[in-house]
Order: structure tokens, then C-alpha cells, then sequence
């Protein structure tokens, strides 16, 4: 498997895979159209990065890293196809996530999440993340826990 930085060519291969798993959850939201429609525009152009995972030239997974007003960056957009869950895919994505905010000099990363995601939720947390409060504006119904992980 290979983890590559987004190029435009990857727009439908990052939205197919993203609605396939918040489909499969929950809703597609409004929110979640804006960014799913426009990832350039509204991820990499602000300041954000998106990792894409491929195994043998097929899309298999994905990461958005979002920037934010403190110098940190929102962990969004993950998942990886639902054959590969389980494979260690999920925390080679995390730990890209992990070096490129220390590249940055991200005083941390954050994300929103849904308690009804074990296998996620313990991902996170093996990789440092810790519970946080919620934020004064949640942009997700689905949205229900909220972790960050400093450096």
C-alpha cells in the first residue's frame, strides 16, 4: 500500500470512498456535500492537505487534514474500504496525519467522531488522541465526540 498526497485526479475516488462509509453510518450531510464536492477548493486550497491510500492502483483509503484558525489541523474525511479494515491501513493514515502536522508546526490535531465507531475511537486513542469538549459549533448531527492529540 502507498500513501500519496492528493492531486486532482483523486476528487471522485476521495468522494466515492467517503460516501460509502457515511452512507453506510449515518446521513450525508449538507456539510459533508460542500466538501465531498469541492476538496481543492475547500480542504488544499485553505491550507489543508488530503492523503490518499492506493494497493495495486485502486483507491483504498483516505485523509483530509483541515486547517484551522489556531494553527492546527481538523483530521476529517478518513476511512479506508471496507475489505482493507483491519490491515493497519487506517493508522498508516494516522501516522502520515501525525508527521505532517509536526512538519507543520501544529500545535495539534482534532477531530469529531461518533461513539458508535469502536474501531476508530480506539485507533485514536492508540494514537494519542484524548477526549476533549465539544466545540461552540458542531457542524455534524452525527458529530458526538470530540478528541485532539497535542504535540
Amino acid at each position: 500500500m502507498e500513501i500519496v498526497e492528493f492531486a486532482p485526479e483523486h476528487s471522485q475516488a476521495f468522494k466515492t470512498l467517503n460516501e460509502a462509509w457515511i452512507s453506510k453510518y449515518f446521513t450525508i450531510e449538507a456539510k459533508d456535500r460542500v466538501v465531498l464536492d469541492d476538496p481543492q477548493g475547500e480542504i488544499i486550497a485553505p491550507g489543508g492537505r488530503i492523503f490518499m491510500a492506493f494497493k495495486d492502483g485502486e483507491a483504498v483509503g483516505c485523509v483530509a487534514l483541515i486547517a484551522m484558525q489556531d494553527g492546527g489541523f481538523e483530521v476529517a474525511k478518513m476511512t479506508v474500504k471496507e475489505t482493507l479494515r483491519g490491515s493497519g491501513l487506517g493508522r498508516m493514515l494516522m501516522q502520515r496525519c501525525i508527521e505532517a502536522g509536526a512538519e507543520a508546526g501544529a500545535p495539534r490535531l482534532y477531530l469529531e467522531t461518533n461513539s458508535s465507531l469502536g474501531p476508530a475511537l480506539g485507533l485514536y486513542r492508540a494514537m494519542g488522541f484524548v477526549d476533549t469538549a465539544p466545540p461552540s459549533r458542531n457542524d455534524y448531527v452525527r458529530g458526538d465526540t470530540w478528541m485532539e492529540r497535542r504535540y
